[in-house]
């Protein structure tokens, strides 16, 4: 049985391509996240930047992880927004260093 996940993508007002996400992310999903992140790095201008929204989103597993690293190559910039509950695994993970993580508000 799949984990329930829902994304949107759009850009932000600065024209950003932006991957909105709510529920979790594990193996059973992933593919379609890392479609998204796929699609809006191509997007992107340039190589320009991507913005992930992971507000919505209390798990994720190594796989999702491993996804949003994948990206950071391919984009100048990649900022995510995360439930405060990512932080701490965000951050053991290194992704900090190649991306901007800021915590929801």
């Amino acid at each position: 049985m799949a984990t329930p996940l829902t994304l949107n993508t759009d850009r932000t007002s600065d024209g950003v391509p932006r991957v909105v996400v709510a529920g979790e992310i594990d193996m059973t999903n992933v593919a379609v996240f890392a479609d998204a992140l796929t699609e809006a790095a191509e997007s992107a201008d340039r190589g320009g930047a991507v913005a992930v929204d992971l507000a919505a989103v209390k798990y994720l597993d190594s796989a999702a992880i491993n996804a949003l690293f994948a990206q950071t190559d391919r984009v100048a910039r990649m900022h995510l927004v995360v439930h405060p509950f990512l932080m701490p695994v965000l951050r053991i993970s290194g992704l900090g260093e190649l991306a901007t993580i800021e915590p929801a508000s």
